[in-house]
């Protein structure tokens, strides 16, 4: 079992929505879809929540999630790394 190798893990790119939890981000990824019926390209939203231990992510950060264990009931997903922070203007 030891000598098996790890299957390729799913890699997704979303915005981050909420970190009101403890080491958690939640994260929304969009995918274009075309309606089956009438043809037109329409965005489709997925929530993940990803597992994020040293609380880096903040509220609308574009980041990277990869697939891994079971943390908890709802997180399948952990935060690889955050590709574009967002700037708040006061």
């Amino acid at each position: 079992m030891a000598d098996q190798e790890r299957g390729v893990r799913r890699v997704k790119q979303g915005v981050v929505v909420s970190t009101k939890m403890d080491k958690t981000a939640v994260v929304l990824v969009q995918t274009k879809m075309r309606h089956p019926v009438y043809q037109k390209v329409v965005l489709r939203g997925k929530k993940y929540y990803a597992h994020d231990e040293k609380n880096l992510a903040k509220e609308g950060d574009t980041v990277t999630i990869a697939e891994t264990r079971p943390m908890s009931k709802l997180k399948r997903w952990r935060l690889v790394e955050a590709t574009q922070t967002e700037v708040v203007q006061s």
